[in-house]
């Protein structure tokens, strides 16, 4: 029985690379992505792109292609060969963000004719995607997608399913949508995927759109499956939405302290203090994580706060916030729902004349009370 075909065909799955999209500029986190890539972001204090790769190692996937642009160098940096997370990475150039379908199609030569789970590497998915591997290589459709309903369905690729729950149609970004089922930014396909590809041209937008060459699988008579997930999706894509998948993380972190908390200082809750970071004089109310090497001197800091390493919080108060490497605030009140760069600093602003001094890069945006 051991040389039986229809039990070899269950013990061995087919094999599945991974194509990780990190191409975008990330435009609507500006300025901060002037300076760093979006997909290196922190969530409680580890880069959004570190989740997603983590996730494709824990569904059995080693071989991963991440598709790179402009910020090629510092996503290099960041994850190395790959090794670190257990994986085999390959860097695929893209000249320029020309859409999901051309980050497939640059890609060819990587993917051959493979299964491959395509993952944009700034989105954020709780679960991670295992059960989707698996159902995938159970069913074997020729293409897989995940969905989930949004509010703003004008925002997405929409699919539109039939009365027996197929995807009928998808549509990227209506204006009108007929749906609320959004396509989250993972996807599974099988080479019958670079067919549809090599047919489309590009869209209004001038891209070639991942959501058009499964259309054509569609209308071609190839299998797509949809899987309605309930768990949490996001595309941390602008500052509330990085805030509240740092909100999510930071609520299953456990308590650690591997820095000094001097006696005059109260932690509350969940609270990370990492190694040679100082806490003294202070209130510290988790879920909250500070980075190595950071000092929080007579300072408030509230839940849901990310403070990365080498930071200065000093007579300040801060809560539902993240502060990349080397911020410093001094002396200030209030601060919430934040994203702070890299080596920012933060001051009051002097007493008299009574005025607001700013240095701004482009396309930031700014409260001021007068």
């Amino acid at each position: 029985m051991a040389g039986h075909s229809g039990s070899a065909e269950v013990l061995v799955p087919f094999p599945m690379k991974a194509l990780v999209l990190s191409g975008g500029s990330g435009s609507r986190l500006r300025p901060i992505t002037h300076t760093s890539a979006k997909q290196l972001l922190p969530v409680a204090n580890k880069p959004v792109l570190f989740y997603g790769l983590e996730a494709i190692r824990s569904a059995g996937i080693t071989d991963v292609g991440i598709v790179v642009g402009n910020t090629e160098p510092s996503i290099r940096q960041a994850v190395g060969d790959g090794s670190a997370f257990g994986l085999n990475v390959t860097y695929i150039r893209q000249d320029a963000p020309r859409g999901l379908a051309h980050a497939v199609q640059v890609a060819r030569d990587f993917l051959g004719d493979d299964d491959f789970v395509m993952y944009l590497g700034d989105n954020f998915i709780v679960g991670g995607i295992t059960p989707l591997v698996q159902e995938f290589r159970s069913l074997r459709p020729d293409a897989q997608i995940m969905l989930t309903r949004v509010s703003d369905p004008q925002q997405f690729g929409v699919a539109e399913l039939d009365e027996a729950g197929q995807v009928a149609r998808l549509v990227e970004k209506p204006r009108e949508p007929k749906s609320d089922l959004a396509l989250v930014g993972v996807y599974i396909f099988t080479a019958a995927v670079h067919e549809a590809v090599r047919q489309l041209n590009p869209s209004w937008r001038g891209e070639l759109e991942i959501t058009e060459a499964i259309q054509w699988m569609i209308d071609a008579g190839r299998k797509v499956q949809s899987t309605v997930i309930t768990g949490y999706w996001k595309d941390t894509g602008n500052v509330a939405d990085m805030l509240e998948v740092n909100r999510l993380v930071l609520e299953g972190i456990e308590p650690r302290v591997c820095g000094d908390v001097d006696e005059g200082s109260e932690l509350i809750g969940r609270v990370v203090v990492e190694a040679d970071a100082e806490v003294a004089r202070s209130r510290v109310v988790g879920p909250v994580v500070i980075g190595a090497r950071t000092r929080v001197l007579g300072s408030y800091v509230g839940p849901f706060t990310s403070v990365a390493a080498d930071c200065i919080l000093e007579d300040s108060e801060i809560e539902y916030s993240i502060l990349l490497e080397g911020a410093s605030l001094r002396g200030v009140r209030r601060i919430e729902a934040s994203l702070i760069g890299h080596d920012v600093e933060v001051t009051p602003s002097p007493a008299v004349p009574r005025a607001h001094r700013l240095v701004l890069g482009d396309h930031s945006k700014v409260q001021i009370s007068s």
